[in-house]
């Protein structure tokens, strides 16, 4: 038994607190890399700052409580700070925590550097309507990495870790390259047809990046699920800005053709690349194992 199976055994709650603290932490500091990347400035100096320009002390960067304890709001100068901040700590906490509590733990470190990159990516394209390149280029280059050096992020088990290894980066980079082959070609068909740009680059290189975490039937149902998702999203952003006629609280960001802000509707352009991420996420905590088995239906047909 190793020591890892004994303290476990013996103290059960030990890793996966761990796990939760861990991802509080880190979502801290994805609320940096959301603000900052954007903007072409370094994630590490200076460092955390209120709005005024004062730094933050320690003890008020605590995630959550910290926020919670001040009442939102700066003990420096009063300024209120986003409830986005301890929401998204809180989420990347129990995305972490689910991870631990679903995978082994090679997977589940996987799955947690596949969750931040998400997080990052579906607030930055919500706010911005882009995906840096570190999220795109940089996320297909971590998930062909981790795929091989932690073969179960594809469920790949050998009694060689070679080979293991040699198959999980196969997967990696296959669901890399169908990934973003895929969304490349339905942008291109839909420019085609539309006369205008209908999907941005990002998107196709984003999708990319969760293929070579979720292979190429998770990249493909990202595609599907995640339009399904937009449809969904979508329709619920127009009720909400048709009841309440405020389309900046519609919770949807939409643009003109040229960058412009505008309301919900036709000829607009909103972010995609939140929804491709959530639908990677809903694929790899568990509806793989339907969607392998339909793909698998289909082999056996053809």
């Amino acid at each position: 038994m190793t020591w890892f199976d004994e303290v476990s055994i013996a103290l059960p709650w030990f890793f996966p607190m761990t796990a939760a603290l861990f991802g509080a932490l880190i979502g801290s500091f994805l609320n940096v890399c959301i603000y900052r990347i954007p903007k072409n400035e370094s994630v590490v100096f200076p460092g955390s700052h209120c709005g005024c320009g004062k730094p933050i002390a320690w003890y008020d960067n605590i995630p959550i409580f910290s926020w919670m304890i001040l009442g939102g709001r700066a003990r420096c100068c009063g300024r209120k700070f986003s409830f986005r901040y301890p929401a998204i700590e809180f989420l990347t906490a129990a995305l972490f925590l689910a991870c631990w509590l679903s995978f082994p733990p090679g997977k589940a470190i996987a799955g947690a550097v596949l969750c931040s990159i998400v997080i990052c990516a579906f607030f930055i394209d919500h706010d911005h309507m882009i995906i840096p390149d570190a999220f795109t280029i940089g996320g297909a280059a971590t998930g062909v990495l981790l795929s091989i050096l932690l073969p179960a992020l594809h469920d790949q088990t050998h009694e060689l870790y070679m080979v293991a290894s040699a198959r999980a980066g196969r997967e990696a980079v296959l669901g890399m390259f169908v990934g973003s082959a895929l969304v490349l070609w339905i942008a291109l068909f839909a420019e085609v047809l539309l006369k205008k740009e209908a999907m941005g680059f990002g998107d196709v290189k984003f999708l990319g990046a969760l293929g070579a975490f979720v292979g190429w039937k998770g990249a493909v149902f990202a595609v599907f699920g995640g339009a399904m998702l937009g449809c969904v999203w979508l329709i619920v952003a127009l009720l909400f800005q048709k009841i309440s006629g405020r389309s900046s609280q519609a919770g949807l960001r939409a643009e003109t053709p040229d960058g412009q802000p505008a309301e919900l509707g036709l000829g607009v352009h909103v972010p995609f690349g939140p929804m491709l991420g959530v639908a990677s996420l809903l694929y790899f905590f568990g509806l793989n194992r339907w969607i392998d088995g339909y793909f698998g239906s289909l082999e056996i047909l053809f």
